[in-house]
């Protein structure tokens, strides 16, 4: 049978590797994005290179966020069940869903439930 500390310790160092991954992400995300709007100021008007700039952003950052409500999640749920614990659980990831959202709306420039305009490839779009 395998010693509950150790198991604990265990799961505790995984949840700390996420979030290690989560904040790395988001520092990579945004040293890329950077050295990609440089590039794209040379190639394109700014206006272009700035819609890119945030885009490329954007997604880091939601990928980040992503891995950080991971490891909130595993940290609670197998380190720290409580009512209390859970509770922190619930805003932390409400706050970070929202936070989600809103970056998705910002990148694609449209709500989540509208049709997104593809370019016209002969083909028939769906009705509904």
């Amino acid at each position: 049978m395998i010693d509950e500390s150790l198991l604990l310790s265990a799961i505790h160092g995984v949840t700390r590797a996420v979030e290690v991954v989560g904040v790395a992400v988001l520092l990579l995300g945004a040293a890329v994005s950077g050295v990609r709007y440089v590039r794209d100021l040379r190639r394109c008007p700014a206006g272009a290179a700035y819609k890119r700039l945030r885009s490329n952003l954007g997604r880091s950052i939601l990928l980040g966020l992503e891995l950080l409500v991971a490891a909130d999640i595993i940290n609670t749920v197998a380190i720290e069940p409580t009512l209390e614990s859970l509770a922190v659980l619930a805003g932390i990831v409400l706050i970070r869903t929202f936070l989600s959202f809103s970056l998705e709306v910002e990148i694609d420039g449209r709500w989540p439930w509208q049709a997104r305009n593809e370019p016209d490839d002969g083909r028939q779009q769906p009705s509904g």
